[in-house]
């Protein structure tokens, strides 16, 4: 599989960014598809900061001279379906250049979310080449959706709701938060110092994510519909896409609704817009201007906790001489 891809995927799209315009072969190539499953880095020592307030433009481009490490998760999910890294590409690019009532509604979608289609195009084409195959064509995806409609299930772990389990007394903290992305990264990341491979009560808590033990109800490894997105990534950005698209609020007393959202194909891009949205602004609240580097949003799509990241980020340059910035995985 070739590290630096090519630049059809973007103008298959019928997407142009300033930055391809100036570097058309080298930009595209190192910006848009960064090998998605790989560790997150936080950072690379890059020279000194004068001041660790200012915010710092991540300049475009993947800085990465050889392509990072793929984990064995992807390569295995790659060889169980007979395929390759380079088939799976050319499938979602073939989709994006197959759907035109798509891209035009990838370019909508991020005007109103203010940022550059690259980024959708990005997540899209990352989480399709490194994760799961696209299918054959849009309109499966609402099929899709329709088969989850009508299921009967709820976010459960060990037989214990989400609802219930977020009133313990350990998450007290987070009923501060001032929105939807703030209230569920406080919980996962409560989840994580507090029961994460812990035995709290007398009970034993898998060394599993937040996510994997609540909001898997059918199988592991589960991320729904075109974007690939999560039932916690959905309640995430639930307030984000109430204020900006004017959808119904998400909550785990009705997952039907977070599973009709997620699969079905219109609403999904709504949901990746606000994602990568609010990456945007939680990277910007700790100094650092993303939005002109489509790599780190992809990167940051498929990995989550943005939030987290954002604010380790921070840190780690509050305790450094060197400036760091968040690369791609």
């Amino acid at each position: 599989m070739m590290w630096l891809l090519r630049r059809e995927a973007a103008f298959a799209a019928g997407i142009s960014h300033d930055f391809y315009k100036r570097r058309p072969m080298i930009a595209l190539q190192r910006l848009l598809l960064v090998p998605l499953l790989a560790a997150f880095c936080c950072g690379a020592l890059l020279g000194e900061v004068a001041h660790a307030s200012a915010l710092v433009v991540v300049p475009p481009g993947n800085r990465s001279q050889t392509q990072p490490p793929i984990p064995e998760a992807s390569a295995t999910r790659t060889r169980a379906f007979k395929t390759t890294y380079a088939e799976k590409y050319e499938k979602i690019v073939a989709l994006l250049k197959r759907e035109k009532k798509l891209v035009a509604h990838i370019k909508q979608v991020a005007a109103v979310y203010d940022i550059d289609p690259i980024h959708i195009v990005g997540a899209l084409v990352g989480e399709h080449t490194y994760n799961v195959t696209a299918v054959g064509s849009v309109q499966t995806y609402y099929v899709k959706a329709l088969s989850y409609s009508g299921l009967d299930f709820a976010f459960r772990y060990k037989g214990v709701p989400v609802q219930s389990f977020v009133q313990r007394p350990e998450f007290a903290g987070c009923a501060e938060a001032k929105d939807s992305a703030s209230l569920w990264s406080c919980r996962d990341k409560v989840w994580v110092d507090h029961f994460r491979g812990k035995t709290v009560d007398g009970v034993t808590y898998d060394a599993m994510t937040f996510q994997q033990a609540f909001f898997q109800p059918f199988f592991a490894g589960q991320t729904f519909g075109l974007g690939q997105i999560s039932p916690l990534t959905a309640l995430e950005v639930t307030d984000l896409v109430n204020k900006v698209s004017g959808y119904d609020r998400l909550t785990p007393d009705h997952p039907q609704a977070i599973y009709r959202d997620v699969m079905d194909p219109d609403r999904s891009i709504v949901y990746i817009a606000a994602i990568v949205r609010d990456a945007i602004d939680a990277y910007k609240e700790q100094g650092f201007d993303i939005s002109g580097n489509p790599g780190i949003t992809a990167t940051l799509y498929n990995v989550g906790q943005a939030r987290q990241r954002a604010a380790d980020l921070h840190a780690a340059l509050a305790g450094s001489k060197g400036r760091k910035l968040p690369v791609e995985n």
